[in-house]
């Protein structure tokens, strides 16, 4: 393979990835907020959120391995799992490595789901929201189509879409703390036949 259809490989799968794991995560906002997609029901949305986590690792692991392997910019394996010690953008690729890192923290935890319980794998499963943003960043900083109208275009739309989604989980979130015992508990005598 030429350097530069690795180049056009990690331009396109870095692309790719922002959507899929913009999907991701706001597939991730519905599940916890218990929302159905539109034909689908409340399994297949879980369903259709760990197949696109998936995928988008997938095209991930070609991103960072058409990086490294393509030769035209030094970047090693170990500058993938290490942040801020790389030689070439060490602070861009460096927010990529911590975004790779904290999505290893949640697939491993999510493969081992059951072996660690609830408890432990949602904590670590939080991390995917922290994993977003340092991706996001790390793509506006080095990557070669940013600054590209389909580009900004892409980024724009990705950003609204999770800002949109996380106030509306925060809105819910918050409905939900004001809810207090006596107001649970007028509701669960309403509701006694």
């Amino acid at each position: 393979m030429t350097s530069e259809t690795l180049w056009y490989v990690n331009r396109a799968t870095g692309a790719v990835c922002l959507v899929l794991f913009t999907a991701v995560v706001l597939l991730g906002m519905a599940v916890r907020l218990r929302t159905r997609l539109p034909g689908l029901p409340r399994f297949g949305t879980i369903t259709l959120h760990r197949t696109l986590s998936l995928s988008a690792t997938a095209f991930l692991a070609l991103h960072i391995t058409a990086a490294i392997i393509d030769g035209y910019v030094d970047i090693t394996a170990l500058d993938a799992v290490i942040p801020f010690v790389a030689d070439y953008q060490p602070l861009w690729l460096g927010l990529g490595t911590v975004a790779f890192d904290l999505l290893l923290a949640v697939l491993v935890t999510s493969l081992l789901r059951a072996r660690l319980g609830h408890r432990t794998w949602r904590a670590v499963h939080w991390l995917a929201y922290a994993s977003w943003p340092f991706a996001l960043i790390h793509g506006i900083g080095i990557g070669t189509d940013t600054g590209t109208d389909w580009m900004t275009w892409l980024t724009v739309s990705c950003v609204t879409a999770v800002v949109l989604a996380f106030g509306i989980r925060v809105a819910h979130s918050a409905r939900a703390a004001r809810r207090t015992p006596a107001a649970l508990l007028r509701t669960a005598e309403g509701a006694r036949p």
